[in-house]
């Protein structure tokens, strides 16, 4: 009986000694996840194959911005050419309440389509300012157009993968990045805004983009 007793005793501790070693591995566990999904980027979203962030930071040490909204720009309706993201310090439903915050913003562009010209680039570009825009308000912005088109025209080719950057930085203007490297800086708070008609203007580049942008769905609609 006594025997028995200690056995049982035994067997006791032991169940409680794996029960605490299972509890400690298990945290231990849970630290790790915890730590990585720290350390890991945070996707709001993938669209396409692309994974878009869902907050991002103008730089080192740069503001950070949250994901308004992002969708896929279109080409005769069916051609994908590439994701459009737009990040602002908060978000916002309505291209008014956008156009009228003064703080820091950035529009992404992940090429999907496996070659755009500058030329393909910069047509679209142009002709969405000139719809969003009367002759007077284009000429006050014209020699600045004109850079952008000329520093495009540089760039040549963008292939599938490749990204542009357009950031408006308070006081110093529009940072334009493509695949990485900085290009240009083009000054003037009304030239992002005039950039900003380009997606979420009255006559947008792309209506579903403009909508999806905005926080909406994006999805298509025939009325």
């Amino acid at each position: 009986m006594r025997g028995e007793i200690i056995e049982a005793r035994m067997y006791v501790g032991l169940t409680s000694a794996a029960a605490r070693g299972a509890a400690t591995i298990a945290g231990v566990v849970v630290m790790v996840v915890a730590l990585v999904a720290g350390l890991a980027p945070a996707f709001a979203l993938e669209i396409e194959g692309v994974k878009i962030d869902d907050q991002i930071t103008l730089g080192k040490g740069g503001p950070r911005l949250v994901l308004n909204g992002a969708g896929v720009r279109h080409r005769m309706m069916m051609i994908k050419v590439y994701v459009g993201a737009l990040y602002l310090t908060a978000k916002k439903t309505s291209t008014e309440d956008v156009l009228a915050d003064p703080g820091p913003k950035r529009v992404a562009m992940h090429i999907l389509i496996d070659e755009l010209t500058a030329k393909e680039l910069t047509a679209s570009l142009n002709n969405a300012l000139a719809a969003n825009h009367i002759p007077a308000e284009l000429a006050l912005i014209e020699s600045r157009i004109q850079n952008l088109n000329r520093m495009m025209n540089s760039v040549g080719v963008i292939k599938k993968g490749g990204i542009v950057l357009l950031d408006y930085l308070p006081g110093a203007g529009t940072r334009i990045t493509v695949n990485g490297e900085e290009k240009i800086t083009i000054k003037g708070d009304d030239f992002f805004q005039a950039m900003l008609r380009i997606w979420i203007g009255k006559k947008p580049v792309d209506g579903r983009l403009r909508d999806a942008m905005l926080g909406g769905s994006g999805e298509f609609r025939l009325f």
